[in-house]
């Protein structure tokens, strides 16, 4: 049984059972506390909503949680996509009513700045036309989303598609209340053994003064630079007889100059200290806890992001801050070349199916069928079909892989070819990949100093295609990795386990729970991988298998 709910601005409620087609199912029912509303009624299989994001952290403030959900936005945003190709469009009730009804689309509201604790004065919802019921509003653009799924050219895959989605949101939102274990102590001491000591003001910590002033005598006496400054440094060099384009690591590692080596040095410092250092950790460590805020489908292609915290980019010398809770364990499940995996499933190719599904180390087996042994080779050449990498070693083995695995190459190549045509993309699920002109630069395929002027010209027509050939792969992998995360949920519920879910990144989920569940958390995570899978791709002999480590402290799973 589903039920639409919509909040009142008193803290209340406004409900309605709901028929198959979106439609009411009885009367409407007025409730004193959303909580309550919520809390009171078990028998619900799916609430549908306005926003996730906006609602379920009250919720979960009051002690309320949801097994399942339908979100409107989630909704909104993939239909848009995959109609239109106008990804990034407004999503919120009010926009998809508007659009609905054929009138102006108001804006969504602009995203909040990053910070560790709600505001008194966030922004609520993007207001609807003066006069319109929200809980009206919300039946009507729920019965078009369904009708406007079923015309999709895969309806099943829109639906299920979409119901991940809203479960990926759930799973966002208890992560982020549930926090990262992090350990502040531990955190201060590797900055204080890397950096140093802390000078008063605002100075650079003693370590990076130190290579500030090394880099500086390398260029000779009196010399004095801001390594800090890429124009600085591109100066020196210059001067020195060593022009440089950018002070990127791979173009400085091919000079021979003294002063490579501590620059190199104090970029890595300065990352840490910038990204997350002692100012990072007061802002987003607190009670020990590291809370962000996670964006479900942040990216064209499904993957996640955060507002600010820069929790998916976490360095390596950093994990040894995250750690378990006295008497608990962290379980870190990373999942097994991922992407090639899902290319056999979305590609149907037998041959690498069945690669596929007869190891935990893909590439090893495909070596042996097809690379005499050798694992790197293999690597390189299935990787290259995904990436579109079209020169050296990938190049020279490409020719063999599709002989051997027709179907999964061509699949690729023809999400190419569309690319380069400026056709609309998906992935198996529906995600839709949108036209060049509306995708910015970093999420186009492009580097950004060679991202072209406008989509048309030829170089950017094989960027563009370099680009969807790897979406209609990515793209399905960040699609199957939400129905783990939402079968993994399930399971830990279904379970009545303590564990909980702090992290999850691509490819990678982190479990926190008591040392006597971790064994229960760690089937768990393999049965999860194997349901989504059958959800997601079918009966396919393609196995989904992670490499999961009990641990302690993160870094010691890596």
């Amino acid at each position: 049984m589903r039920w639409a709910v919509a909040e009142t601005g008193d803290g209340g409620a406004r409900l309605c059972p709901l028929t198959p087609d979106g439609r009411a199912a009885g009367r409407v029912l007025e409730e004193p506390s959303f909580a309550e509303a919520i809390r009171s009624r078990p028998e619900v299989d799916r609430w549908v909503w306005r926003s996730t994001a906006e609602l379920y952290r009250r919720l979960l403030t009051a002690g309320v949680r949801v097994e399942r959900c339908y979100d409107i936005e989630a909704g909104e945003a993939l239909l848009i996509g995959h109609e239109e190709g106008q990804s990034g469009q407004p999503r919120s009730l009010a926009a998809a009513w508007a659009r609905l009804h054929r009138l102006p689309v108001p804006d969504d509201t602009p995203a909040r700045a990053a910070e560790t604790q709600p505001s008194l004065f966030e922004p609520g919802p993007v207001p609807l036309p003066p006069g319109t019921d929200e809980l009206t509003a919300l039946l009507e653009v729920y019965a078009g989303q369904l009708a406007r799924t079923a015309r999709a050219a895969h309806p099943e895959r829109m639906r299920l598609l979409i119901a991940a989605e809203s479960a990926g949101m759930l799973v966002a939102t208890e992560m982020t209340r549930a926090g990262v274990p992090w350990r502040a102590d531990v955190h201060r001491e590797v900055l204080n053994g890397l950096l140093g000591e802390r000078y008063p003001g605002g100075l650079e910590p003693r370590r990076m003064a130190e290579l500030a002033e090394e880099i500086s005598c390398a260029f000779g006496p009196g010399e004095r630079i801001r390594p800090d400054l890429p124009h600085d440094i591109i100066r020196a060099f210059t001067k020195a007889g060593i022009p440089l384009s950018s002070t990127r690591k791979w173009e400085l590692q091919q000079i021979d100059h003294p002063a490579v080596a501590p620059l190199l040095r104090y970029k890595s410092l300065y990352r840490l200290h910038t990204a997350h250092g002692w100012s990072w950790l007061q802002q987003w460590v607190h009670d020990g806890r590291f809370r962000p805020e996670y964006l479900p489908g942040g990216t064209v292609t499904g993957r996640w992001t955060t507002n600010g915290g820069g929790a998916l980019q976490i360095p390596k010398v950093i994990r040894q801050a995250v750690r378990a809770d006295p008497g608990w364990r962290l379980v870190v499940a990373d999942a097994d070349q991922m992407e090639p995996r899902v290319l056999a499933a979305v590609s149907r190719d037998p041959g690498l199916m069945e690669v596929a599904g007869s190891g935990a180390d893909l590439y090893a087996d495909l070596a042996a069928r097809a690379f005499r042994g050798d694992r790197a080779q293999a690597k390189l050449a299935l990787l290259g079909a995904i990436y579109g990498q079209t020169s050296g070693d990938a190049l020279k083995h490409m020719a063999d892989l599709r002989r051997r695995y027709p179907a999964a190459v061509a699949h690729v190549d023809d999400a190419a070819r569309a690319g380069e045509e400026g056709r609309l993309v998906r992935t198996w699920l529906g995600r839709t990949c949108p036209p060049a002109s509306m995708a910015p630069p970093d999420e186009a395929g492009l580097p950004q100093d060679e991202a072209p002027s406008g989509y048309g010209s030829t170089s950017a027509a094989r960027a563009r295609g370099r680009f969807t050939r790897n979406f209609v792969v990515q793209g399905s992998a960040a699609d199957w990795a939400l129905l783990m995360l939402a079968a993994l949920r399930h399971a830990l519920s279904r379970a009545a386990l303590r564990a909980e879910l702090v992290f999850f990144q691509h490819d990678e989920v982190i479990v926190h729970c008591p040392a006597d569940e971790a064994a229960t958390v760690a089937e768990a995570i393999t049965t999860a991988a194997a349901a989504a899978g059958r959800i997601a791709f079918g009966d396919t002999p393609v196995r989904f298998p992670f490499t999961t480590a009990v641990v302690g402290c993160y870094a010691e799973a890596k």
